[in-house]
């Protein structure tokens, strides 16, 4: 007999189980671990070559000096060897071949996972010891683009999310079936998201350095600061900048914005 197929409704403690005691299964695997194996490998794989699934990682963001908002940013879209709440593990090496084959343009960056919403390129895809680094620039002329790289900035959009397809031949099972290691991947799409499913990887940095005149728009929407009294703060604020060589986080300059506003209120 061969193995037992899923069912569409099929969960999979019920499928589990019905393969676990499966007569052709105990006899071609007497061993219960090996047996469990192939039943949970059966019904994990049932959709995976027809569909897309997703490694999603946390970001933490700190802001670079230079140069007008470009809407870049850099970060890791993955990291190696670490368990994401799926249980899914992604190996070293499981990049290249789709790297190679589609280059960076050929991956899109979309906003949670969305298929209709595409926010910008990447330049850049490269695997190095850590994980999957990337460099990519949000379309600043889109609405869109211009939300997520505003919302990067203050943390409030912090995470990145792999979307792939990975065949049988790309992953393999440990701990019982509950890891899977994920070893060679199609690499489709990295997304900017809410809400990751893994803690590690980060976005690095955001080009986040303003004009002036882009200062005192933002002081008088944000902070609610006059004409006059925005153009003091932008001043102070991009002296204060020009002042430092090394990263300005996010977090300096939140405490620089209102230490200023304190000072002109009161």
């Amino acid at each position: 007999m061969p193995i037992p197929t899923p069912r569409n409704d099929e969960s999979e403690d019920d499928f589990i189980g019905r393969c676990m005691s499966n007569p052709s299964m105990t006899a071609d695997y007497e061993e219960s671990d090996q047996r469990y194996a192939v039943c949970i490998s059966t019904f994990r794989e049932k959709d995976t070559k027809n569909s897309t699934e997703y490694f999603s990682v946390d970001a933490e963001i700190k802001t670079i000096d230079g140069g007008q908002d470009k809407g870049e940013f850099t970060g890791y879209g993955s990291v190696f060897g670490n368990k994401d709440l799926g249980n899914d593990i992604v190996m070293p090496g499981a990049f290249s071949k789709s790297i190679l084959q589609k280059g960076a343009r050929g991956v899109k960056m979309l906003y949670q996972h969305k298929a209709d919403e595409p926010i910008g390129v990447y330049d850049e895809i490269v695997e190095d010891k850590k994980g999957l680094k990337v460099k990519g620039r949000l379309a600043m002329g889109t609405q869109r683009g211009r939300e997520v790289y505003e919302l990067m900035k203050m943390g409030a959009l912090s995470g990145l999310s792999i979307g792939y397809r990975v065949d049988s031949k790309g992953y393999s099972y440990e701990d019982n079936g509950r890891k899977r290691l994920l070893k060679d991947v199609d690499l489709m799409e990295i997304s900017a998201v809410t809400f990751p499913m893994n803690t590690r990887a980060t976005i690095q940095s955001v080009k986040a350095t303003k004009t002036i005149r882009e200062w005192e728009e933002l002081l008088r929407d944000v902070a609610g600061l006059s004409r006059s009294q925005s153009k003091i703060t932008a001043s102070a604020i991009m002296k204060s900048l020009k002042q430092r060589d090394a990263d300005v986080t996010i977090q300096d300059l939140i405490n620089r914005l209102n230490n200023l506003t304190n000072i002109i209120n009161n």
